[in-house]
């Protein structure tokens, strides 16, 4: 069992994940990671405070990607938030689960006021007879000298429009998955239909262009994407809206996923639908440069 949030399931919670196959391996399990839900900073404050980098679909698929057999999801509440570290030992990993081994990072703590710690668990694994692995400090670079790889790094890094240093963290480009749907239907008067996607409302992704890939029905396709409050027209809740490159088709209803792989400017507001278009012409055009590096 790979123990943690895993949001973003970033370069840190992929060497979690992998060390905890490699575990299930070696004692002959099946591997499967623990997760919670809602997010417990989400939990205490009682409201959405925590910018969701995965959303519990998109983790799952992914975790199904890198070869676990489960995901199993706690809820987060007031009674799993007040069982001590002991009893979550006791009752959660052995009485309910019947963990064989856990792998968690060096910075995990659990229970309540945090109080369960690495060694804590090394330590009831000892006297409990299952094994535990923690996995060590995971830096953002090779010579180990920069910050811990984590979530925080992560959505730093989107809220201020660095998806190439967010790729570096997660090991992978951001992605967001959604449904397209029905907008104003301005895009296609001006010679740019986009497809449509409502963020979660989490989101803090900079407000702004970027150079995207979208792959729907197994294909997958370039694309220039405003994401952000289209402050030319309306000014209105912020929305993805993808312009798809060289695709003839209807995406309406249709699940999506967006990754973002270049940030090309932030959104702007123009004094004319005209300048705007021209501008937007740019843009694809260097949508289609950042892109020709990855398609």
């Amino acid at each position: 069992m790979a123990i943690g949030n895993f949001d973003g399931l970033h370069r840190g919670h992929r060497g979690v994940i992998a060390r905890a196959k490699a575990l299930a391996a070696r004692l002959g399990k099946p591997c499967a990671v623990l997760t919670f839900e809602p997010h417990p900073a989400d939990f205490f404050a009682k409201r959405s405070v925590i910018f969701r980098l995965t959303s519990h679909e998109a983790k799952a698929a992914f975790l199904r990607r890198l070869g676990l057999d489960g995901m199993i999801v706690l809820t987060f509440d007031a009674a799993l938030s007040g069982l001590s570290a002991q009893a979550f030992v006791d009752d959660v990993l052995i009485r309910r689960l019947g963990v064989s081994g856990v792998v968690a990072g060096y910075d995990f703590h659990f229970g309540a006021k945090r109080q369960g710690t690495p060694e804590f668990l090394q330590s009831e694994g000892a006297r409990q007879g299952f094994a535990v692995d923690i996995v060590e400090r995971i830096s953002q670079d090779e010579e180990g000298s920069l910050d811990a790889v984590s979530s925080t790094a992560t959505r730093a890094a989107l809220e201020a429009g660095d998806v190439a240093l967010a790729a570096r963290l997660l090991g992978h480009p951001w992605f967001v998955e959604g449904e397209v749907i029905h907008g104003a239907k301005r895009g296609r008067t001006i010679g740019f239909p986009t497809a449509n996607i409502a963020l979660d409302p989490s989101c803090k992704l900079r407000h702004g262009i970027y150079a995207v890939t979208l792959t729907v029905d197994g294909k997958t396709f370039g694309g220039a994407a405003n994401f952000g409050k289209r402050p030319t027209f309306d000014d209105g809740p912020p929305l993805l809206e993808v312009y798809v490159l060289d695709f003839e088709g209807d995406l309406y209803g249709k699940m999506v996923e967006v990754a973002f792989i270049g940030f090309i400017r932030p959104e702007a507001k123009f004094d004319s639908v005209e300048a705007l278009v021209v501008r937007m012409n740019e843009d694809v055009a260097e949508a289609r440069r950042v892109l020709a590096q990855v398609l």
